[in-house]
């Protein structure tokens, strides 16, 4: 196997590196360090968000890489205060000049909202700015399978993915299945169960195993469950240790072993009533 990340395909014909950059709590500052570093460690695919206000900070790491800006996946999403036909707009516009860039790879509806009721709208001008060309390919974050039906319904345009929580204490596996079955790809936030998967004694047994650190094996049953996992880490050796994925796979011993650490245990907010920033 070779060190590159699968590119898993959308089905609007696009494609995205299956493992990417995720710079959740990071600074402008680390942004620019982790971006740079995983670019230059073989990465291709960095996620953002207008709320963690590190955009500009993606986009000062990609030129200091020296990566061309085409041959990089960068996915952004639009926060919960932006919602509505006119605001989503705005707030992308905005997103695209932080980023520096004149289109975007993928961006996401950050949160449903359904208490807002607005995700609808804010999809159709989604669909708009697709068809404008400033953005390649449209998903949705935090969606529960009932808001990516209506969704598919009332604009007859599915989204690409749907990022989740998911790690091995939160498998998400009904929701895979109606991802699966609407051909819509998973992606996972928060794939390391924001590091506590790293202290599990059946991850360090088959991390042992396989001569391999906890984090290597929890994004390795990401990526042979075909989900797409975006790891965050502003450390540089780590950013290279999670990027050193490749030349292995698990069992499948490894992988009933990891499926039995299921608990239905959500480590960040329940999407059906989260609603800050709104």
């Amino acid at each position: 196997m070779t060190n590159t990340p699968n590119q898993i395909s959308f089905h609007d014909g696009h494609s995205i590196p299956q493992l990417g950059l995720g710079v959740w709590q990071a600074s402008n500052e680390q942004a620019a360090l982790a971006v740079r570093e995983a670019l230059l460690n073989g990465y291709r695919h960095i996620d953002t968000a207008a709320i963690y206000g590190n955009e500009e900070g993606v986009a000062a790491g990609i030129k200091q890489s020296g990566v061309p800006r085409e041959d990089v996946f960068v996915t952004t999403k639009i926060w919960n205060d932006a919602q509505g036909a006119s605001q989503s707009r705005d707030a992308f516009m905005q997103s695209l000049e932080r980023l520096d860039t004149d289109y975007v790879d993928l961006l996401l509806i950050h949160w449903p909202l359904p208490m807002k009721d607005k995700y609808i709208e804010t999809w159709r001008t989604m669909i708009e700015l697709q068809q404008e060309g400033l953005v390649k390919s449209i998903g949705v974050s935090n969606f529960m399978e009932l808001y990516l039906k209506r969704l598919i319904q009332e604009t007859a345009i599915k989204p690409v993915l749907n990022q989740i929580e998911l790690h091995p204490y939160m498998q998400q596996n009904v929701l895979r299945d109606a991802h699966q079955q609407l051909g819509i790809r998973t992606e996972a936030w928060s794939p390391l169960a924001q590091n506590k998967a790293l202290n599990d004694a059946v991850i360090g047994q088959i991390a042992q195993k396989h001569g391999k650190t906890p984090a290597q094996i929890v994004i390795r049953w990401h990526l042979d469950n075909q989900v797409i996992v975006i790891p965050k880490s502003v450390t540089p050796s780590r950013i290279k240790q999670n990027f050193d994925v490749f030349d292995f796979e698990l069992d499948h011993d490894d992988m009933t072993l990891i499926a039995a650490l299921e608990k239905g245990q959500r480590l960040g907010p329940d999407p059906e009533v989260f609603s800050m920033g709104a």
